[in-house]
């Protein structure tokens, strides 16, 4: 069986391109780097591909606000390609700097037409940039990336994570059970407080996938975390682990959602 394809967007200050592609890879599927404009000059490529992951990074310094300016190069080159891929029975992942991509665009949520943004991912409310790690609930959901996923322990880095709609958007968010990750505290909602949420996002909000729930925009970095050595304090929980009589895994959470992608077409 042919294994599937995975496109890895990137682009001027693009930076988390090679850890997805070997994301996809480990989790058996099949991935290409294709810079945004190589795709403008051969738009069939996109024909090639089952899923698009928009990696994290500053993609074109973020000078006009984090994403916009990617985004506005798709919408203004790519924009009936995206429209004819995102309609069909593929999938969109976009982590960090990808998910600020895909909200610009339009595809999360999805309620306007491509290139208008419902939601907004805005300036850390402590206004500078943060990394560490986090702990996320992840709500009742029909996210393909999110299956058998209840919760997860994730890297994060950006400076402009701070989710933001407006209240007749985030009521259809909730409604359509389209907000399905959310920061927290030791299980519970992080409510705001720092730094378990570490940004200010409304809701706690920290990704959120279109009506269909096969597009995902997620603020952490689950390609950041596929082998359990990777975790900030694998130390201390294998020897937790050990003590415990338990097995120490190999791979770390984040690879989950990529073995999803790969899985659904399988």
């Amino acid at each position: 069986m042919a294994k599937v394809k995975a496109l890895i967007m990137t682009g001027y200050g693009i930076n988390c391109d090679a850890e997805t592609k070997f994301a996809f890879e480990l989790a058996g599927g099949e991935a290409e780097i294709i810079h945004i404009n190589d795709l403008i000059k051969n738009k069939s490529l996109m024909k090639q591909f089952r899923i698009i992951a928009f990696p994290g990074g500053f993609s074109y310094g973020d000078d006009t606000g984090s994403g916009k300016a990617y985004a506005n190069k798709i919408r203004n080159n790519l924009s009936d390609e995206f429209s004819e891929f995102v309609s069909g029975d593929n999938l969109v992942i976009g982590i960090c700097n990808g998910f600020q991509i895909i909200s610009n665009i339009g595809i999360v949520p999805g309620y306007s037409k491509l290139g208008e943004g419902d939601v907004a991912l805005e300036h850390n409310s402590h206004g500078r940039y943060e990394c560490g790690w986090v702990d996320l609930n992840v709500s009742e959901n029909n996210s393909v990336f999110l299956r058998g996923i209840k919760s997860l322990h994730l890297p994060f880095a950006h400076g402009e994570g701070n989710f933001y709609a407006e209240e007749a958007v985030m009521k259809r968010l909730v409604e359509n059970k389209q907000d399905v990750l959310r920061y927290s505290k030791n299980g519970s909602p992080a409510k705001g407080e720092y730094p378990f949420n570490p940004n200010g996002a409304m809701d706690d909000i920290a990704g959120i996938t279109d009506v269909s729930g096969r597009i995902l925009g997620m603020m952490p970095h689950p390609e950041r975390y596929l082998y359990f050595c990777q975790r900030e304090d694998w130390t201390l929980q294998k020897e937790l682990l050990e003590r415990e009589g338990k097995e120490v895994p190999e791979f770390g959470e984040g690879l989950k959602i990529f073995q999803n992608a790969v899985e659904y077409f399988q």
